[in-house]
């Protein structure tokens, strides 16, 4: 029973976990798939902004895009790929 629970806990942590996302490449879709807390509505701005303003060279560049502050990319940080 103790190992049905784990593999259970661990199949449920491995969907809820974050996957590394390109947020000079992918599309709004992609990125609010990939980025917890990131919604479509903010992955769309991110897309935007980077369309307009060009790619992102940090992930502190972020902060730049209207709805996402510091603390936001404190909490992505670690799944921003940026090449």
């Amino acid at each position: 029973m103790k190992l049905l629970f784990s593999f259970v806990l661990l199949l449920f942590s491995a969907t809820v976990l974050a996957v590394p996302v390109n947020v000079n490449k992918e599309s709004a879709e992609k990125i609010a798939e990939s980025l917890k807390g990131v919604g479509l509505k903010k992955a769309e701005a991110i897309v935007k902004y980077r369309q307009e303003h060009g790619a992102f060279k940090s992930a502190d560049d972020l902060t730049h895009v209207s709805g996402i502050g510091a603390k936001t990319v404190e909490t992505i940080k670690q799944d921003i790929l940026l090449k």
